[in-house]
């Protein structure tokens, strides 16, 4: 943030306005007229690739010229790439010549003097193809430089300071962040506003196990204005002591040391890089990062080696919304419903992976772009590592002991390709990977780690408490809230073509009538195929199942429909009421399967503008229309979640969580397709016990 500024006053400003205006005017009849001979749109580039610097800049130029009034007042709050048409990105890739290739575009959300415009750019014709205002419920993604302003205004705020003193506490040593408020059934239309909440540093860097409880302050962030103060209550804050989480700050003894584990390939890396599009082993794809979503995964093929072509599988794949209730109804709390994609955007929480911690020395690492609130270009270094993972895992194995005189063991290691990228939202931590499989599996894995949301509270014991806390008690003063995690994935799967149906294949008990067997009872499977989106829809946990998505128009050579199947993590929902307003806002977690027509314009589950939404444009509100899904494009909708009970070993700082789901061949191949990957042994001084990844 720059701190200083001068003011002009008089001629001397008059003529320092005029001489900037030529200067403007100069300035875009070069941009206008010179770019478009030499343009920043790379025609190589792949039509998903994400923007670049130089097509941020042209963006931010072309909407600034396009606002002719001086006094504008406008801010970015999402910059990303306007997905290009399916059917003719398919026709495109079919077919790659410069005719067909869609047209490179992107799409804006900005604040123009406090109103929200929806703004589609041609990124070729160097024009604004669309501008419309949107008027509707709820607001765009924060920007890093309001939350920021946000925070530091208490610190010149007379009646926080009083706060701050009578706890005494210093107030050098405060740190305060911005929080969405959420919706709690008022029709009218709100500010845009957030509070603001404080926390205490003075002898550690975890300030989140430190907070200053009691104190609220609402900012209204079109003015940057508090606009609302309430100190209710005072409680101490929590120690400093055993929070640092530093290894620097750690106290002997250490825990035990364990000896150096590298992955070494002495034949570099088995995967090849091309711009964003990724090959290794059987398997092709396109990485794209938007600043919402972070990683997407598009255009996944798998080589068939039998048929001798790739195959389509993932259109396209990418975490549409994270939802985060916490349960704890105190007046400080009961709005932390947080939605992490859509309030703060998991790509603009996207930290720099370091090499030999967040990914192994394998590792390859790319950067990435975002912009900030003005539209300017922001680098993210090491925003994705890619490396291909052996961790003594067996992909298949088998010993014949059967045969007289003879044992016969084959044995093939399990090697896969990991794309790693970490979100810092706040607090938590969330570590998202794609895990590509050599037997045709893709896994999606999510790992919880960081910092809890702590609550500081009057009580040293459990035995003292006696209200209802929301929690649990991990240290003196320190309350670890409830809360729930629940990431909802989009997954476009096209079975080889995007012609697909979804069926439930249910392992149904059957008992078997007198005379028949000696045997009572057997299970077998029941398919449904899912005609409408209602029929589709499933809370998991109720029954077993297969959940598949089949195309039934190929089929294999004894008949069997070409299918993926999803299998799913633990078996977890949202247990809020289902007219409780964050859940009306969050109702795409009332159940975990969802399958709906392919829609452009569908993306985001919890809505294009969550901040303070009231739940009408949600992934629950489209699938109300309960649309044909048998035999057509369709997307299915997955929610893993983690219903989080903290305990004391989640404190200073949690060691990861993990969940994940796996998309798995079934029917797909003829046979099983690792059968001939090749062993890959490496003989090491110690005899044969290394494999070379």
């Amino acid at each position: 943030m720059n701190t200083h500024s001068c003011v002009i006053s008089g001629p001397l400003w008059l003529s320092a306005q005029i001489m900037a205006s030529i200067l403007k005017v100069l300035f875009l009849f070069l941009f206008l007229y010179f770019i478009p001979i030499h343009s920043s749109v790379d025609h190589d580039n792949h039509p998903l690739d994400p923007l670049t610097p130089l097509e941020f800049d042209q963006i931010r130029t072309i909407i600034e010229s396009s606002n002719h009034s001086p006094t504008s007042n406008i801010s970015f709050h999402y910059i990303g790439l306007d997905d290009p048409d399916k059917q003719t990105l398919l026709s495109w890739l079919s077919n790659p010549d410069s005719t067909t290739k869609p047209p490179r575009r992107a799409f804006v959300i900005a604040r123009i003097n406090h109103t929200t415009h929806e703004i589609v750019v041609d990124l070729t014709t160097h024009s604004i193809v669309s501008n419309e205002v949107y008027t509707g419920h709820g607001y765009p993604t924060l920007t890093f430089e309001e939350q920021s302003a946000a925070g530091l205004l208490p610190r010149d705020y007379a009646p926080f300071k009083t706060s701050i003193s009578k706890r005494g506490l210093k107030l050098e040593e405060v740190l305060c962040g911005s929080f969405t408020v959420g919706w709690y059934g008022s029709k009218d239309r709100p500010k845009r506003v957030v509070t603001v909440m404080c926390y205490y540093l003075n002898g550690t860097v975890n300030f989140y196990m430190r907070p200053i409880e009691g104190i609220t302050i609402w900012v209204d962030l079109e003015k940057l204005k508090i606009i609302g103060y309430r100190d209710r209550i005072m409680v101490p804050v929590p120690k400093a002591e055993a929070t640092d989480y530093r290894e620097s700050e750690q106290k002997l003894p250490l825990g035990p040391k364990i000896n150096k584990i590298t992955v070494l390939q002495p034949d570099g890396p088995g995967f090849n890089v091309d711009g964003h599009t990724i090959r290794w082993a059987n398997w092709k794809f396109h990485l794209g990062f938007d600043a919402r979503a972070g990683p997407i995964i598009s255009l996944a093929s798998i080589y068939d080696i039998e048929k001798n072509e790739y195959r389509r599988v993932l259109y396209r794949g990418f975490v549409s919304e994270l939802f985060v209730p916490y349960m704890d109804l105190t007046e400080e709390w009961y709005y932390r419903t947080f939605f992490d994609a859509g309030e703060y955007g998991l790509g603009l929480c996207a930290a720099s992976l370091e090499p030999l911690r967040d990914c192994p020395e394998n590792a390859r690492f790319l950067d990435g772009y975002v912009t900030g609130q003005n539209g300017t270009t922001v680098k993210m270094a090491n925003l994705f590592c890619i490396f291909e993972r052996y961790g003594g895992d067996i992909m298949w194995r088998h010993t014949e002991f059967g045969i007289p005189g003879t044992v016969v063991t084959e044995v093939r290691p399990e090697v896969s390709l990991v794309v790693r990228m970490v979100s810092t939202a706040g607090n938590y931590d969330y570590i998202i990977d794609w895990e590509f499989m050599q037997s045709g599996s893709i896994k999606a894995v999510v790992g919880l780690t960081g910092l809890l949301g702590v609550r500081a509270v009057k009580y040293t014991h459990t035995d003292q408490i006696e209200e209802e806390v929301y929690g649990t008690m991990l240290a003196e003063n320190t309350l670890g809230a409830y809360h729930d995690h629940f990431l909802t994935y989009h997954l476009d799967l096209d079975i080889d073509g995007e012609i697909n149906s979804f069926v439930k294949a249910n392992l149904q008990t059957t008992l078997v009538t007198v005379g028949r067997s000696p045997r009572k009872s057997y299970w077998t499977v029941v398919c449904e195929t899912a005609k409408t989106e209602s029929d589709a829809r499933i809370r998991l946990g109720t029954k077993p199942a297969d959940l598949l998505v089949v195309n039934p128009n190929k089929k294999s050579n004894v008949g069997n429909p070409f299918g993926y199947r999803l299998i799913h993590g633990a078996s977890v929902g949202s247990l809020l009421s289902e007219d409780d307003d964050a859940q009306i806002r969050g109702a795409f977690t009332n159940y975990n399967i969802w399958v709906t027509p392919y829609n452009r314009s569908e993306k985001w589950a919890g809505g294009q503008y969550t901040d303070q939404s009231q739940g009408d444009d949600t992934l629950a509100v489209w699938s109300l229309r309960n649309r044909d899904i048998e035999n057509k494009d369709i997307v299915l909708w997955y929610t893993l979640g983690f219903h989080h009970v903290p305990c004391q070993e989640d404190f200073p700082l949690m060691p990861t969580l993990t969940d994940g789901f796996e998309l798995r061949p079934n029917n797909f191949f003829e046979s099983n397709p690792v059968l001939k990957v090749r062993p890959q042994n490496y003989r090491s001084p110690n005899g044969w016990s290394t494999i070379s990844v």
